[in-house]
């Protein structure tokens, strides 16, 4: 049984004091009595609400159980129901803009088409109730003379923003407000998603004066919305300014800001936003630590990653896919790959995020091969890779010059249809010019149909990574020809290209683009510069770029080194080397062109002290590349007998470089016996190097020996 009850009542009921809504309440509970009913009963009651004593009428209270039933008393409730439903019919057409329009999103057929703005009477265009008349007359009503609700405009701009179509849902907002409908916090909430997808600054800054104006500022939903497009804008400060200015904040406002920060490269100012939220026993959920396990991750605080870690376990977060995907990320990128496998083997479900992170983790470790066996326990298992896992095989095909897997890979990557993913088709590209098949990366290139930045650069790389800088830098022109924007990873590659072929012209031209892109900062970019100029024997203006930039990394310095070295200038290399040691740490690339500078000049003594001090002074362990370096500071200026004793008490086999380098020296001095014994060892380790067999026919040459010139090759 079902009861129908009219209630008509003076008082309004969204500005009822407590008091009336008690008596409304009391209403209520005389129409559940009156739902017990029998069915045919009806009953008149007379009822005074107290909110309304004073006032002149009491409608009557009308309760009918006969739904049913097909009593009389049914059957006049019905005829007040028509009667009602033509009186509303005829208010809505005098004046239809009093009325919101829901027809559109309308969840089911229960849910009005009109409701009226103030008293929220209800219409249904299909009712039983609705007259003919009003049917025809609405059917000829001139379109937007009925206004639609906030609601139904919020629920057609969500519906854009799922489906991806942000510029359609910022168009659609437009067109509300021009329609002279007020957004309410539920609608600014897509908005505000829409603009941070777009990178839509001013937009989402005009959008934020509108939430101002309506007062929403404090409201946390919009408040988080707007942390989040002002960093994924790029405006990392008002952002801050929004976070701030609330009086309080919920997990959504903390997530927004930490990720906000990452997104922008504070992650310090990530994790002591965290440490602050911490502290004021906030707990935090997947979202936060998501943001402070990629900030751990890219400032590589193995540390930091571990007690968040031990939070995560506290909180029973560590089955949660994406939590444990960012651990295996933090620990891989930390260069704690067992740490990574522990997190990755007690994972109850492993999705393809957690198999990427994994072979990405391996690649960075250095252990490419551990990576392709990853790639094929996950296909054993089903589970398809998307392009992030791609990238991380390619780069690991790259790391081994694994030409025939990588061609394999290649080809399931047209059988997933991923080859136009731009980021894909870029490790194509590095992987072809890694393996030394410029064709194959060329081919790659020529497939991606909408290239951008990254394409092109990857292009450039892999041009002068094959030696051919002179196709480097014409593809540079054309990515200009193009109207591609350079970013700092194209200009490390084409001033790389200028300093291979000591294009000292061509490097000047790219310096004034650098200045104009404002990047003459970037430390990456300025290093290449002062390795340019100094390959190009222009060493005032390398020393000129070395002192203008405001931050300066190891490779600036190794750079600036290297290029003292070069020109002859070793005390200026040495000073500048006391200069670093007191507060840069020095790598491997450092030593070598220490070493090489004490070469250029002679400082044999110097040299070896420097050698001899890496490992317990400075915590450099020595590599083939230094005892090279020491091989041709001893050979260069005649020291050959030291030079041959330095070469058998190597801790290591010596490689190539190593006996090419001491076979030059006996070249330069004329040492037949030695030079023979380097070159036997080169031809053992590389049968097919030329240089070894031009160099001991020039011995030869040399020593008077005609009958050896013609070595058989």
């Amino acid at each position: 049984m079902e009861c129908i009850a009219l209630l008509h009542c003076h008082c309004n009921l969204q500005q009822m004091t407590a008091v009336q809504q008690q008596h409304f309440t009391d209403i209520k509970s005389v129409v559940r009595q009156f739902q017990r009913l029998p069915v045919g009963f009806t009953a008149n009651h007379k009822w005074q609400c107290r909110g309304c004593e004073g006032l002149p009428v009491v409608r009557q209270l009308n309760f009918s159980s006969a739904r049913y039933g097909g009593s009389s008393a049914s059957c006049s409730q019905s005829q007040d129901r028509t009667r009602s439903a033509e009186e509303l019919w005829h208010q809505f057409f005098l004046n239809p803009l009093s009325w919101w329009d829901h027809r559109k999103d309308k969840v089911n057929h229960k849910y009005p088409d009109f409701k009226h703005k103030k008293s929220q009477e209800a219409l249904w265009v299909e009712g039983r109730s609705t007259p003919e008349w009003a049917k025809t007359k609405l059917s000829v009503l001139v379109p937007g003379t009925i206004q639609r609700s906030v609601f139904s405009w919020t629920a057609e701009i969500n519906r854009y923003v799922r489906d991806g179509q942000f510029e359609k849902a910022l168009e659609h907002f437009k067109e509300m407000l021009r329609e002279g409908v007020s957004p309410d916090n539920f609608t600014f909430v897509p908005v505000l998603k829409a603009c941070a997808s777009l990178g839509a600054l001013e937009e989402g800054s005009w959008v934020h004066a509108m939430v101002i104006e309506s007062q929403y500022q404090r409201d946390l939903f919009v408040a988080s919305c707007l942390i989040d497009m002002y960093s994924k804008c790029g405006r990392i400060e008002n952002a801050c300014r929004v976070f701030y200015n609330l009086q309080a904040h919920d997990l959504v406002c903390w997530g927004a800001m930490i990720m906000g920060y990452v997104n922008c490269g504070q992650e310090e100012k990530a994790l002591a936003l965290f440490e602050k939220m911490h502290h004021n026993k906030v707990q935090p959920d997947s979202q936060i630590f998501v943001g402070v396990l990629k900030a751990c991750a890219r400032l590589e605080y193995i540390d930091k990653g571990r007690d968040i870690h031990a939070l995560v376990a506290l909180y029973g977060l560590e089955s949660n896919i994406f939590v444990g995907a960012c651990l295996i990320d933090m620990y891989g990128k930390c260069g704690a790959m067992e740490d990574a496998c522990r997190v990755f083997e007690k994972m109850p479900i492993r999705n393809v995020v957690c198999w990427s992170a994994m072979i990405m983790g391996h690649v960075k470790c250095g252990q490419a091969e551990q990576a392709l066996k990853l790639f094929e326990q996950m296909q054993q298992e089903q589970v398809d890779p998307d392009s992030t896992t791609f990238v991380g095989v390619l780069n690991a095909c790259a790391g081994l010059e694994a030409l025939e897997h990588g061609r394999r890979i290649h080809a399931q990557i047209m059988q997933k249809k991923v080859g136009a993913d731009l980021f894909v088709g870029s490790a194509l590209i590095d992987m072809y010019a890694k393996c030394g098949s410029i064709d194959d990366a060329c081919m790659a290139f020529n497939s991606i149909q909408t290239r951008n930045v990254v394409s092109w650069s990857a292009m450039i790389a892999g041009f002068v990574k094959c030696g051919q800088e002179e196709r480097a830098l014409r593809c540079y022109q054309e990515m200009q020809r193009e109207q591609i924007e350079p970013n700092s990873v194209t200009f490390v590659s084409v001033l790389n290209a200028c300093a291979n072929i000591a294009a000292l012209e061509e490097g000047r031209c790219i310096h004034a683009q650098v200045i104009q892109n404002s990047l003459e900062s970037h430390i990456f970019v300025g290093s290449c510069l002062v390795d340019m100029y100094s390959k190009c024997g222009s060493i005032e203006e390398a020393v000129r770029v070395f002192n203008n930039m405001p931050q300066r990394n190891v490779i600036t310095w190794n750079a600036m080194i290297m290029g003292y070295a070069m020109h002859g200038l070793g005390k200026e290399a040495l000073h500048l080397f006391e200069k670093l040691c007191q507060g840069v740490c020095m790598n491997i690339n450092t030593f070598v062109c220490l070493l090489s500078a004490c070469a250029h000049v002679g400082l044999v003594d110097r040299g070896l002290y420097y050698f001899e001090s890496m490992c317990p002074v400075y915590d450099v362990p020595a590599k083939p590349e230094h005892y090279s370096c020491i091989v041709d500071i001893l050979g260069r200026y005649g020291h050959l007998d030291m030079a041959e004793d330095f070469v058998g008490k190597m801790w290591a086999k010596p490689d190539v470089h190593v006996w090419m380098t001491l076979l030059a020296s006996c070249r330069a001095h004329g040492n037949v016996w030695l030079g023979e014994w380097a070159a036997k060892n080169i031809m053992e380790l590389d049968p097919k190097n030329e240089s070894a067999y031009v160099l001991l026919s020039n011995i030869y040459a040399g020593a008077g020996n005609e009958t050896q010139c013609s070595v058989d090759m």
